[in-house]
C-alpha cells in the first residue's frame, strides 16, 4: 500500500524528476512589486525546493528602483520567508539558490534598459529566456515592441523566447485585438502565455478529472439531468488599497470576464479526444464561443451590478463613482448539451465569506414517491465543486431517517482534497511557471478564449456604461443587490449562500 508523500521531504516525491525545466532565465517585468514578493518568488522557490529547476536556473528582476544584486536579493529573502505557505524554509538552500538572482533597473520606457537586459543575458548564456509581465497593463504593448526592436523575442535552434502576461488582457474586446497585434508583431502565438491563475488552481484541474476520468458522472451532465449550474466567487474583503485600479476595472471585468468565464468552460466544455494542450483548448474556446450573446434589451433581465456601501470612501475611489463591486449574471449555452440550461455566476467583494465554489443543481426525480422529513417534496440532488479555501467536492443526496416510515432528508457525502491526498497541493504559480518553462500551454488562455469572453461581456459593458445606478445597494457582509436573488427567482431557483 502508498504511503502519502511527505510534503517536507522533496525525495519523497515520486515525480520529482519529471517535467524538467530545461536551463532558462525567467526576466520579470515589475520585479519590485507585490505579485513578484507574494507569489512568483515564494512559488519558484517552492520549485527549486522540490527539485524542480536545474540548477542553473536565472531570475533577473526589473524595476525603476535603483538597486544592487545583492539588496534585491535581500528584498526576496525576506519576501520568501514571509509569503511562503506550507513549507519550510531552507537556508542552505535559498544561499544556493540566490547566486542566480540578479537585478537590472531602468525605465520601461527607456530603449537603453533593453540594451542592458540584452547584455546581462548574453552574459548569463541561457539559451531559453522566459519574460514575465507583472507590470500595469498599459505597458504590455511597449514592453513587447521594445523586447522585438532589442532582438529579445525571437526563438532560434539554440533555445525559445516566451512572454507570460498578467490579466487584464485589454479593457474591452477592441484594446484586447489591438494588444494581441502588438503582441504577435514581436512573439507568435505559441510564444505567448496568458496567464490566469484561476485555472491553475488544483481544484479547477480536478473538474477536468472528475469528468472525464469518473464514467458515472459525465452521462448526467447535460440539459437531461441539470436543471442549472451556479459558479460563486466571493470576497470578505474589499479593494484593500487597489481602489484606484478597482475603480477603472470592476467586478464584471476583474472577475467575471478574466476568471469565471474560463472556469464556466471547463465545467460545460465538450469532451476531448486526447488530453494534449490544443486539443483542452479548443474544446474551452468552442464552449465560449457557443455562450449567447446578450441583445442590449436582455442586460436589464439577465445582469444585475451592485457596489458596497462604503466603497466611495476607499482611497483613489471617486465620490460618486458608478465601479460595480458586484456582478452577477445569467448565461445560456447555445449547444445540444447545455440548451436552456442557466448558467448563473457572480463575484463580489464585501460578502459574508471568502468562497468560491460551483454548484450543479440536478433535476427533481421524475417521480416523487416519498416526502422528505418536513413533508415538503424532497431536494434534488445537489454537487458542490469547492474551489477555495476548503478544496473538496460535495454530493448531497437523499438518505432515509432512522425510524419507521419512509421520510427522507438530503445528506452529504464530502470528499476533502487536503486530508485526501495527505499532502499540500501546489500553489496556481508553482503550476503554470512550471508549465510555461516546460512548454505545455494547456491551463493558460489562448487569443480566441479572450476574444470569445470579452464578447460575452460586452453588452453589458455597453449598458452598464450608459446607465446611472443609484449606488451603493447593497451592505458589507450581505451576498449583494436585492436585484441579484430577483434575477434568479424570475425563474424559481436561488443562489446557495451556506
Amino acid at each position: 500500500m502508498l504511503k502519502p508523500v511527505d510534503s517536507q521531504n522533496p525525495f519523497a516525491d515520486p515525480l520529482r524528476f519529471d517535467r524538467r525545466v530545461p536551463d532558462c532565465a525567467l526576466v520579470i517585468f515589475g520585479a519590485n512589486g507585490d505579485l513578484t514578493k507574494r507569489k512568483l518568488l515564494p512559488a519558484l522557490y517552492r520549485l527549486a525546493y522540490e527539485r524542480r529547476l536545474p540548477d542553473s536556473f536565472a531570475i533577473v528582476g526589473n524595476s525603476r528602483t535603483e538597486m544592487t544584486d545583492e539588496a534585491f536579493r535581500q528584498k526576496m529573502y525576506e519576501s520568501v520567508k514571509q509569503f511562503l505557505e506550507d513549507s519550510p524554509f531552507d537556508e542552505d538552500l535559498w544561499n544556493t539558490f540566490v547566486r542566480n538572482i540578479y537585478y537590472v533597473s531602468g525605465d520601461l520606457n527607456d530603449p537603453k534598459l533593453y540594451t542592458e537586459l540584452k547584455t546581462k543575458l548574453d552574459a548569463l548564456a541561457r539559451p531559453n529566456v522566459l519574460y514575465y509581465l507583472s507590470t500595469q497593463p498599459s505597458y504590455y504593448g511597449p514592453v513587447i515592441e521594445a523586447l522585438g526592436a532589442a532582438g529579445l523575442g525571437r526563438s532560434t535552434d539554440r533555445g525559445w523566447q516566451r512572454v507570460v502576461i498578467e490579466k487584464p488582457f485589454g479593457h474591452d474586446l477592441d484594446s484586447a485585438r489591438a494588444l494581441n497585434a502588438r503582441v504577435h508583431s514581436v512573439f507568435p502565438e505559441e510564444q505567448v502565455y496568458r496567464i490566469d491563475h484561476y485555472l491553475g488552481k488544483e481544484t479547477v484541474q480536478n473538474i477536468t478529472a472528475f469528468r472525464f476520468g469518473n464514467g458515472i458522472f459525465e452521462p448526467l451532465w447535460n440539459r437531461r439531468y441539470v436543471n442549472y449550474i451556479q459558479i460563486t466567487a466571493a470576497e470578505s474583503i474589499g479593494v484593500e488599497g487597489r481602489g484606484a485600479y478597482y475603480q477603472e476595472a470592476g467586478a464584471l471585468r476583474d472577475m467575471i470576464q478574466n476568471h469565471l468565464l474560463q472556469v464556466m468552460a471547463t465545467v460545460a466544455m465538450e469532451p476531448p479526444a486526447a488530453f494534449e494542450q490544443d486539443q483542452m483548448r479548443d474544446e474551452r474556446a468552442k464552449l465560449l464561443r457557443s455562450v449567447k450573446i446578450m441583445k442590449p434589451d436582455e442586460v436589464s433581465f439577465h445582469a444585475v451590478a451592485g457596489q458596497y456601501r462604503g466603497f466611495r470612501e476607499e482611497k483613489g475611489v471617486d465620490a460618486n463613482s458608478q465601479t460595480n463591486t458586484f456582478a452577477a449574471a445569467t448565461f445560456f449555452v447555445d449547444n445540444w448539451r447545455w440548451a436552456g440550461v442557466p448558467f448563473y455566476i457572480r463575484s463580489g467583494k464585501k460578502m459574508p465569506k471568502r468562497t468560491t465554489d460551483i454548484a450543479i443543481q440536478f433535476n427533481s426525480a421524475p417521480h416523487a414517491l416519498f416526502s422528505s422529513d418536513d413533508g415538503r417534496a424532497p431536494r434534488p440532488n445537489l454537487l458542490i465543486l469547492r474551489i477555495q479555501p476548503e478544496e473538496g467536492i460535495s454530493l448531497r443526496f437523499l438518505s432515509k431517517y432512522p425510524g419507521s416510515g419512509m421520510r427522507l432528508r438530503p445528506v452529504s457525502m464530502d470528499f476533502n482534497y487536503g486530508s485526501s491526498f495527505g499532502e499540500r497541493s501546489p500553489s496556481a504559480y508553482e503550476t503554470l511557471l512550471l508549465d510555461a518553462m516546460v512548454g505545455d500551454a494547456t491551463l493558460y488562455t489562448r487569443q480566441d478564449m479572450v476574444e470569445a469572453s470579452w464578447k460575452v461581456v460586452t453588452p453589458i459593458l455597453e449598458n452598464w456604461t450608459e446607465r446611472s445606478f443609484d449606488f451603493p445597494n447593497y451592505d458589507p457582509g450581505s451576498w449583494g443587490p436585492a436585484e441579484s436573488d430577483a434575477m434568479l427567482a424570475r425563474n424559481g431557483h436561488k443562489w446557495r449562500n451556506a
